[in-house]
């Protein structure tokens, strides 16, 4: 879940109570552009209902996204790693981009390294391009590292940083975004959910103005951001003073945002793939030579954080992100931000995640090892918020 996108972005509705109406009048029956909040079911956040804590290490680049080909002996590798904190986000994008790469040539077969979000929508991009399509990987879902995630739409969450960016890339990545959000809507309403908008809540008792500014002050690591490119497809947000919400912070800020139920996605992109005739085969690589042995020409490279590792490539830097996750609610399928911890309900579990108190809180931090202490606070902030049942 982005800091940035709570703090920064929340006030958009600000003074939309009224619509304009035919010939520039006020209409007599305007209706608001927003619901009031109802009521909201509070969430059992004890650390007694933690059932597990994982760690993602997400893949950052400071340059952004590596998509680009390498000859590898008689291989044409394509590269499409390196998405920090948008992989889900940004994934089919990415694979249009990859994939139109690896089929300028139009080969018959492609095999796909890794086997996570990115590996899964380009190897399903590519069979859709004409193309058998293989993947080869040490680990599958639930064992990937992007199985590890949040589970929300964030396209420019630890993407790149602004100073090490080319000019060109903030269109590239106004084209992935725009193109994974139109790829990503068409599984809104699918059966299990897969896909699907929910509201998300900004706390604090700072007023709107204090708390863009504090959200400003957390942003000094120089990270990219280009929500105001993607301003066509994202939703405004309201804010709610005291007495109008049924929070016990003064202020929230509502907006709605895309949720990816992980598990459930993950098992429907894997049978997709594999209905539509493709495999998948347990395979490990060390050194790029290894991968001479594949009978494919083509390979699409996938491994995310394990190509700094297989390519030996340093641009790589591991952002820590951990998560303590509740058991399911019913009633909770919203997410909330509050005291640097974001809290996102999904089917198959509340994930409660410590943001730090500035943006480089778990920059370059390859530590994979769960942290009892650390997950059971961050759960402890957010019963502050329900007092009464604690």
């Amino acid at each position: 879940m982005d800091r940035r996108h709570f703090l920064l972005r929340g006030a958009a509705g600000l003074g939309a109570a009224g619509l304009i109406g035919p010939g520039g009048l006020m209409a007599q029956a305007a209706q608001p552009l927003f619901d009031p909040i109802g009521p909201v079911t509070p969430i059992r956040a004890n650390p007694d209902r933690i059932f597990r804590i994982t760690v993602c290490l997400r893949p950052f680049r400071a340059a952004g996204p590596r998509i680009e080909t390498e000859q590898v002996g008689r291989k044409l590798v394509v590269h499409n790693y390196g998405h920090g904190g948008s992989g889900w986000s940004l994934s089919w994008g990415s694979a249009q981009l990859a994939v139109a790469q690896a089929m300028a040539d139009s080969p018959r077969e492609i095999a796909v390294i890794g086997a996570g979000a990115l590996g899964l929508t380009a190897a399903i991009t590519a069979q859709r391009a004409g193309a058998k399509v293989v993947i080869y990987a040490k680990e599958r879902f639930p064992d990937v590292r992007s199985a590890r995630a949040t589970g929300s739409w964030t396209p420019d969450s630890r993407v790149a940083m602004a100073d090490a960016v080319s000019p060109g890339f903030a269109a590239l990545w106004s084209g992935m975004a725009h193109a994974s959000y139109a790829t990503w809507q068409s599984y809104v309403g699918l059966p299990g959910d897969p896909v699907l908008w929910s509201d998300r809540y900004t706390l604090s008792d700072l007023a709107p103005d204090a708390m863009r500014a504090a959200g400003r002050a957390t942003e000094v690591a120089g990270f990219a951001h280009y929500g105001d490119l993607i301003a066509d497809i994202s939703p405004r947000s309201q804010v709610f003073g005291p007495g109008t919400h049924p929070f016990v912070t003064g202020y929230a800020l509502r907006n709605s945002q895309m949720t990816f139920n992980v598990a459930g996605l993950a098992h429907l992109l894997t049978s997709d793939f594999l209905m539509a005739g493709g495999r998948i085969e347990t395979a490990e690589f060390h050194e790029p030579s290894d991968l001479g042995r594949l009978r494919e020409k083509v390979i699409v490279n996938c491994t995310g954080y394990g190509a700094r590792a297989l390519f030996r490539d340093e641009s790589v830097v591991p952002v820590r992100g951990q998560i303590a996750w509740l058991l399911p609610q019913a009633g909770v399928d919203y997410g909330l931000f509050y005291d640097n911890v974001s809290v996102l309900g999904r089917r198959d579990g509340i994930v409660v995640q410590d943001m730090g108190p500035d943006d480089r809180f778990g920059f370059n931090d390859d530590n994979e090892t769960p942290d009892r202490a650390a997950a059971e606070a961050s759960v402890r902030t957010i019963a502050r918020l329900w007092p009464a049942t604690i």
